[in-house]
């Protein structure tokens, strides 16, 4: 299911992460226990504000597109946080060439999300989401590639539920995203979409040092899988 708000626009990722747990509440989504799972940089910051004051734990899902030749913001495809890789070889075929560049360029990706999960965690296991409800959250959708490679991850690893919520995303990518979560949310689904920023006053890019001070406020002491 979709949620549509017209002409929404968000103040900043905090307004944003608030009107999007008053929607998860409502639909019974954010409940006690869930796991709530921000991408970095900027999910993390929305997320922050779904898991603040309530019984949910609150952790990183960390995915890193995988961009073009000579264009990094364009998305082949992306690195889930198992290290798998989930390439739209449509693209690929047009775009890359040399297999070879493709799996150097994937490979590196990969070690670029080792390190990063390493830092932002500080040394902290990842949660166990077996037999739990999932939600994962961005600041915004574009292709949903990083998305889409969180959400074939967690199709393994035994969620109870799965649900992606973002405030705002294009429609098309939206619903595309619907075969990899058991539900999307989305406050806004603009036609036509330009960029996730556009629908933001504040969107200034969130430091690797915010998303550790997100993550430490939220998990002050050590964790152990499943806890």
């Amino acid at each position: 299911m979709v949620i549509t708000v017209s002409a929404l626009v968000f103040a900043d990722r905090a307004q944003a992460g608030g009107l999007l747990a008053a929607e998860l509440e409502r639909r019974g989504d954010l409940v006690a226990g869930a796991v709530v799972l921000g991408i970095p940089r900027g999910g993390v910051a929305v997320a922050a504000e779904l898991a603040r004051g309530r019984d949910v734990t609150l952790d990183v899902a960390l995915a890193r597109k995988v961009g073009a030749p000579g264009n990094p913001e364009l998305a082949l495809g992306a690195v889930g946080p198992d290290g798998g890789a989930t390439i739209d070889e449509d693209v690929a075929a047009r775009l890359v060439p040399d297999p070879a560049w493709l799996r150097e360029a994937v490979a590196r990706t990969r070690r670029e999300v080792e390190d990063r999960v390493g830092r932002f965690r500080g040394g902290r296991p990842p949660i166990d989401v077996w037999g739990r409800r999932v939600i994962v959250v961005d600041d915004g959708l574009a292709t949903g590639s990083t998305a889409r490679a969180v959400g074939q991850w967690l199709q393994g690893a035994g969620t109870e539920r799965s649900v992606l919520a973002v405030p705002v995303g294009p429609p098309t990518t939206v619903e595309r995203l619907r075969d990899t979560y058991d539900d999307v949310v989305a406050l806004v689904t603009p036609e036509p979409f330009y960029a996730v920023g556009e629908f933001y006053r504040d969107f200034h890019q969130v430091t690797d040092q915010e998303v550790v001070d997100l993550l430490s406020a939220a998990s002050p002491g050590p964790r152990s899988p499943g806890e």
